[in-house]
């Protein structure tokens, strides 16, 4: 029988400065909220306390030309536009709103930049905290995207350590016997998706607890969620 699957929201206490130890913060928060990791968690981390962390930090844009200008040195390319949005894709391979670009839950007068090296960060964080909580725990770095034909966002993963990015069924057969050619479900996106539900986007809380979640421990990177060109029918 599966376990329950809970997901508990963890405060930091004050606004995280470039340069902090963000896993040493993630302790204290838990602590702070009563909680203690344990083997087989995972932890959903917004990447603005990351970029905040390693200094991904950029004075606001004083006009539109020196903001397109910012949100082109973030792309590789524009996929679209439509008055002051702009949807790009990001050095990393992610396509979403203004590179990345973005002013929410950032002091006024600045703007959030996505970290270099997500799955890098995550790893470094994952790192830290088996250390410093003696567990192995997966560690999911998340952003808000907007989607293709769908209205609303949702988080996604943008960094990942420890737990494998999709649960992959080709090969296998459903409840009727039906052998199954197509199917991956994004498994780190739907954890992503589940920590926003007690992170909330307004609430300061950077961080999501999730504890009995069905993943698979292993080495991933949320590089393997992004489409490759031969596999995008839209490109």
């Amino acid at each position: 029988m599966n376990q329950p699957l809970t997901v508990f929201p963890v405060a930091l206490e004050g606004e995280v400065l470039p340069g902090e130890k963000l896993a040493d913060r993630i302790i204290a928060g838990l602590k702070a909220a009563g909680l203690e990791l344990a083997g087989g968690d995972v932890l959903v981390v917004t990447h603005k306390i990351v970029s905040k962390a390693e200094g991904r930090l950029s004075p606001a844009p004083e006009d539109d030309d020196a903001r397109e200008a910012l949100i082109a040195s973030e792309a590789v390319r524009i996929v679209r536009r439509r008055g002051r949005l702009i949807i790009a894709e990001t050095k990393h391979g992610f396509v979403c709103a203004n590179a990345g670009v973005d002013s929410s839950n950032v002091e006024p007068g600045w703007v959030c930049l996505l970290p270099v090296d997500p799955d890098k960060s995550a790893r470094r964080i994952r790192s830290r905290l088996r250390v410093l909580a003696k567990v192995d725990v997966g560690v999911i770095i998340s952003d808000t995207f907007g989607r293709a034909w769908r209205t609303g966002q949702t988080n996604v993963a943008v960094g990942l350590a420890g737990i494998t990015a999709l649960h992959k069924y080709q090969g296998t057969c459903d409840s009727f016997g039906s052998m199954l050619f197509v199917t991956s479900i994004a498994v780190a996106d739907e954890l992503a998706g589940a920590g926003e539900l007690v992170m909330g986007k307004a609430e300061g809380i950077p961080v999501a607890l999730v504890r009995g979640a069905p993943v698979k421990f292993g080495r991933s990177s949320a590089a393997e969620l992004v489409r490759t060109p031969n596999e995008d029918l839209f490109r």
